[in-house]
């Protein structure tokens, strides 16, 4: 179990240095395909071979609102990133990394100077 969280760590730390090399890649298509912590979640529920019903049950929500925020309908509520962090075995500092990625590339994703606003304040951020 212990090996099994270790990878998942070091897959999501990968994934979150390159999220803006996937979105620069991306510019231009369809905005579902853009965002990343539905997706990931569903790839997380499933690698430990739970189904919708039970991690509803742990989030004390329906299963529909699962199967939507699996599919980019309905956000995914920054609430839930801790008991999700803790039910798939990752840090929660990862899945808010995805969450608030998915957040900034929303905002820019149809913007002409996307990519020189992101880098400027890749920048900033850097500096602090």
């Amino acid at each position: 179990m212990k090996q099994w969280c270790n990878q998942r760590r070091l897959d999501l730390t990968w994934q979150l240095n390159h999220f803006i090399i996937i979105y620069l890649s991306k510019i231009g298509q369809d905005h579902q395909r853009l965002i990343m912590i539905g997706r990931k979640l569903k790839e997380l529920r499933k690698a430990k071979g739970l189904v919708q019903r039970q991690v509803a049950a742990d989030l004390q929500v329906d299963t529909a609102y699962i199967s939507k925020m699996e599919h980019n309908e309905k956000p995914v509520s920054r609430n839930h990133l801790k008991k999700l962090s803790k039910l798939y075995c990752v840090s929660e500092n990862d899945l808010l990394t995805i969450w608030l990625a998915d957040k900034v590339l929303q905002l820019v994703e149809n913007e002409k100077y996307s990519i020189q606003a992101l880098e400027l304040a890749l920048n900033k951020v850097k500096e602090k």
